[in-house]
């Protein structure tokens, strides 16, 4: 997003930001992002229904206008079978391989359903649509947005290769619209990052939240705390100060940040891949499905999804260019080595000798006997185990269904407040 930014200012003048101008617009967007989700969650609901609505007619708006505006359009022959190769590989197959990776980084983030699960409605069903829907219609709505732009590229070189603005899709715009569709268009572009940029943010929070709930990451006693609103606006303020330690290798190395950047794609593949191959191989026959479910087709697409991601994965760590330089070699496997070790060491060191999955971490649980009520025909006792961190909001999904918070269960089908005993 501040690169598309860059590329407005640099179409509007003749002043080309540098790497620290862009830098610090890059800041710019992370604390907006910090302060759209520092608020309630039900504007965070809001702003996402908005962002669905803003890519489906943003890419319309896009698509129609730049090809209403190109006069003269690329053949189909060009879109579909053109192969340009300026890799410096010989092997045709490889660079087919590496093109893949276009596509593999778009499967990253749809996930984004199961990090939001705790504040979802009937989230054993809606999570699972949720992640199914999002790749359908990205799938559809991308392949209309790229064929489309492919068929307006007018001059390969200039626009896609070198082009004068810094940004092959403002070039493409700014060469068929003109300079103020250009900029409409682009700000359009702008409010699609944002949104992603914004909904990424609120995934990874939770995310951070969840493993400070059970312990598993240092200062968790500060990173699951929630505000009034419910938000937990630490583990959000947390990803954002991460972010900007991320990006500054960006500054001095613009080979250092892409490996950053690979090594995200490689880890959330990888975070994919554990839980399906645990379902294919470990528990092939102890794995008690949810209510959504594949079936019978479970297994197959399981291995079918291993390979995938497998054979992605191991191309994230390929060089990209030839002959392999120190300016264009592919780092990736050095910070992915840094940040499993990392992880691993911290287990090993210390979290193995108290962490317990599920079990709140070091705080530990308590064990609460429950009465439902005074009435002979409801009257029955619960014991329950649960932690001193609440979820963020209850999953509403059955009929009867009780929470943690602040040391009080409630329960919502009868509408009773029930006292920790």
């Amino acid at each position: 997003m501040a690169q598309f930014l860059a590329s407005l200012i640099s179409m509007n003048s003749s002043y080309v930001p540098n790497t620290y101008v862009i830098f610090a617009i890059y800041v710019a967007i992370l604390l907006l992002h910090g302060i759209v989700n520092s608020m309630a969650v039900r504007l965070n609901g809001l702003f996402n229904n908005i962002s669905v609505w803003w890519h489906v007619f943003g890419t319309a708006t896009i698509v129609i206008v730049v090809l209403a505006t190109t006069p003269v359009k690329q053949s189909a022959s060009f879109v579909f079978t053109e192969w340009v190769n300026n890799t410096g590989w010989s092997s045709g197959f490889y660079v087919f391989m590496l093109g893949l990776l276009q596509s593999q980084y778009t499967l990253s983030g749809y996930d984004s359903a199961a990090h939001m699960s705790e504040e979802t409605q009937n989230a054993q069903t809606g999570g699972p649509r949720g992640i199914i829907m999002a790749i359908v219609v990205a799938s559809a709505v991308g392949w209309v947005f790229l064929v489309g732009m492919t068929f307006c590229i007018t001059d390969f070189e200039s626009q896609i290769v070198s082009p004068h603005v810094g940004v092959a899709l403002s070039q493409i715009f700014l060469d068929s619209a003109g300079l103020r569709l250009a900029i409409f268009l682009i700000f359009i572009i702008l409010g699609a990052q944002f949104f992603c940029g914004s909904a990424l943010t609120l995934a990874s929070s939770r995310m951070v939240y969840a493993f400070a709930r059970d312990g598993a990451l240092p200062l968790s006693k500060h990173l699951h705390k929630l505000n009034k609103e419910k938000s937990p606006v630490a583990a959000v303020w947390f990803n954002i100060a991460f972010c900007f330690i991320l990006g500054l290798p960006y500054i001095w190395s613009e080979t250092a940040y892409s490996a950053i950047v690979s090594v995200n794609t490689i880890a959330s593949s990888i975070s994919y891949l554990i839980p399906i191959l645990c379902r294919i191989i470990l528990a092939r026959d102890t794995f008690e499905p949810g209510p959504f479910n594949l079936g019978r087709f479970s297994t197959p697409v399981g291995v079918i999804s291993s390979l995938w991601i497998i054979c992605t994965s191991a191309l994230f760590l390929c060089p990209t260019q030839a002959p392999v330089t120190a300016e264009n070699m592919n780092y990736a496997l050095v910070p992915f080595v840094l940040v499993i070790g990392l992880c691993v060491s911290y287990y090993a060191i210390w979290g193995r000798h108290w962490f317990k999955p599920g079990a709140g971490g070091k705080e530990g649980m308590d064990e609460v006997d429950v009465d439902l009520g005074n009435d002979p025909s409801e009257k029955h006792e619960l014991k329950m185990v649960f932690s001193h961190t609440p979820p963020m909001t209850p999953d509403l999904s059955g009929d009867e269904h009780w929470f943690a918070e602040d040391d009080t269960i409630h329960e919502k089908s009868l509408g009773r407040k029930l006292e920790k005993v």
